[in-house]
């Protein structure tokens, strides 16, 4: 009984960590690498900012796309994890195999699918993999792979740039490595990806009682956006070697990944208060990207409290959720994530042309401006 107990931990530790790895993928290494990757792609293609920024936004409805998806066929799990797989590793070979501007495009946009896809598919893996008392960890693990993702796709670069194809192909073969052994190591109840799940209410009354954090994920998403896209361009642009610039995003990476630590602290908090502090972070962490670039140091801090404040900003919006619509959580936070990625498609389409027109400087104070904004939704209480 020890021995047959002993393996199912292991098994289930392999999973989470293939799982996670599924995430860094997805998000950290072809997602969001997009932005890493974004100077040397501009000079390979020769992209303009305008049409930079267009082909974020256009990754960003993908991303929706693919969450509303997920949250559609939640049953599905293993053909999420797969349509996951494929649409992220396929997306990316396609990029690095892009002889021009006009086939990068599509293949850029397809490939965030892959991140829509691979977090609902995944929920549910764990759901039905790991007992009730330790799930609640288990995800919150799987969950928090964009970190580690996004410091693997910066060594990426440090070794293989200018040579950002590359760096898309490895990407593509990790990204379907973790999740062919999500889907060796799932082992499913028979039936279960047919089975129905709970019966969905027939109202749509609670998504009323979430206008106010759907709000705040718009102006997050609007707001955060011009560092996934612009942020490296920012740093190298005053000055910085693409080196340095590299070092900045891993950072980035870094300050997500310690949102592990600080969870239980910012658990403790109210989610307005708590939702406050960070945007109040990712505001003052995107100006000084705006305003003190040229100096390596004030831009590696900035963008390791970037990582942090966004990553925890997401956990809020779950805390949130289940604050106001406690019977409605996965559907609600489903909602608030596309919002999120709504945003951020929106932030994208304006910036570009801004960016051409006035600088990336500007571009970042006016996206600083807006996280206040973003910020100020958590300064209303209820009665």
């Amino acid at each position: 009984m020890k021995r047959a107990l002993s393996l199912a931990v292991r098994r289930e530790t392999r999973l989470v960590v293939a799982g996670t790895s599924l995430i860094a993928g997805t998000y950290g290494l072809v997602r969001l690498a997009y932005g890493l990757f974004l100077p040397d792609i501009r000079v390979s293609l020769e992209m303009s900012s305008a049409m930079a920024g267009y082909v974020a936004s256009g990754a960003s409805v993908a991303y929706a796309a693919g969450a509303v998806f997920g949250l559609a066929a939640a049953t599905q799990a293993r053909r999420l994890v797969v349509g996951a797989l494929l649409t992220a590793s396929v997306g990316a070979v396609g990029m690095a195999l892009s002889p021009s501007l006009a086939i990068f495009t599509p293949w850029a946009v397809v490939s965030s699918m892959g991140a829509g896809l691979a977090s609902p598919g995944l929920v549910a893996v764990v759901q039905r993999n790991v007992p009730p008392e330790r799930e609640a960890r288990a995800q919150a693990r799987v969950n928090a792979g964009t970190g580690p993702g996004l410091v693997a796709a910066g060594v990426l670069a440090l070794v293989l740039l200018p040579d950002w194809r590359l760096g898309f192909v490895v990407s593509a073969v990790l990204t379907a490595a973790a999740g062919i052994a999500v889907l060796v190591l799932d082992r499913p109840a028979v039936d279960a990806e047919t089975t129905a799940g709970p019966a969905v209410r027939r109202t749509w009354d609670w998504v009323a009682g979430l206008w106010l954090p759907a709000l705040a994920a718009l102006l997050l998403g609007a707001a955060s956006v011009v560092v996934w896209t612009y942020g490296r361009n920012q740093v190298i642009d005053e000055g910085a070697s693409g080196s340095a610039a590299t070092v900045a995003w891993i950072a980035l990476g870094l300050g997500g990944t310690l949102t592990v630590v600080t969870a239980r602290r910012m658990s403790a908090l109210r989610p307005e208060p708590a939702w406050l502090l960070t945007n109040a972070a990712v505001a003052g962490s995107v100006a000084a990207l705006g305003l003190g670039s040229g100096h390596l140091a004030v831009a590696v801090f900035a963008c390791a409290v970037f990582g942090w404040a966004f990553v925890a900003a997401s956990s809020v919006l779950i805390a949130w959720t289940s604050h106001l619509e406690p019977d409605e959580v996965a559907p609600g936070t489903a909602l608030l994530f596309i919002t999120l990625m709504l945003g951020q498609a929106v932030g994208s389409a304006a910036a570009g042309p801004v960016v051409d027109r006035h600088g990336l400087t500007t571009v970042f104070l006016l996206a600083a401006a807006v996280a206040v904004g973003s910020a100020l939704c958590g300064r209303r209480r209820e009665a």
